[in-house]
């Protein structure tokens, strides 16, 4: 295997624009190395197989999507109300944006985790683990409601997320930020 550590990150990059633009199908070594535009080939030199890359590449979106040191820490300064809960949740959501190639390729992993028990039990370990920080931050921090509050926040803002992601129109001249406000409001208890 090749030792190069940029060449593999870029490598990955590429394959998470590949998963994005052609889905799960479309995520070969051949369609990794154009991508990347190097040599044919040079995929296969990292991954031993397409089992590997997709669980490096689900590594490395997890990466991409975690937030800069401090960010956190920076974002949570404000008192803890229902207000803050929505611009976290706007945070996060321009974050996915800026990611957007990685949220859909997360996507596109999730659907393929279905079928391949081993990367379902990474994602099922990755997903929970970073589940079960988000419901410690909210509650230690002191923001209205409870353990529930958080995982219904999780489930509405994935959903709203895939719908702008796939179906930007759906929700007719209601933009992101409003949605946004809309299930806060709705789920989070006032202070």
């Amino acid at each position: 295997m090749a030792r190069n550590p940029e060449r593999r990150t870029a490598l990955l990059d590429a394959a998470i624009e590949v998963l994005a633009d052609e889905g799960a199908r479309g995520l070969t070594f051949r369609a990794v190395d154009a991508r990347a535009g190097v040599p044919t080939g040079t995929s296969s030199n990292y991954f031993t197989d397409r089992d590997q890359m997709l669980s490096q590449v689900a590594d490395r979106i997890f990466v991409r999507l975690t937030p800069a040191p401090g960010a956190l820490d920076t974002a949570l300064l404000p008192a803890p109300s229902r207000e803050l809960v929505v611009e976290l949740m706007r945070w996060l959501a321009r974050r996915m944006a800026a990611e957007r190639s990685c949220y859909l390729g997360l996507f596109e992993l999730r659907l393929e985790a279905a079928r391949r028990p081993e990367l379902q039990n990474r994602f099922t370990e990755v997903l929970r683990t970073d589940l079960d920080l988000n419901i410690r931050l909210h509650l230690d921090s002191g923001m209205p409601g409870d353990a529930d509050t958080v995982r219904l926040l999780y489930f509405a803002l994935t959903g709203l997320l895939f719908d702008h992601f796939t179906v930007p129109g759906l929700h007719g001249e209601r933009d992101l930020d409003e949605l946004i406000e809309t299930v806060v409001t709705r789920i989070v208890p006032a202070s």
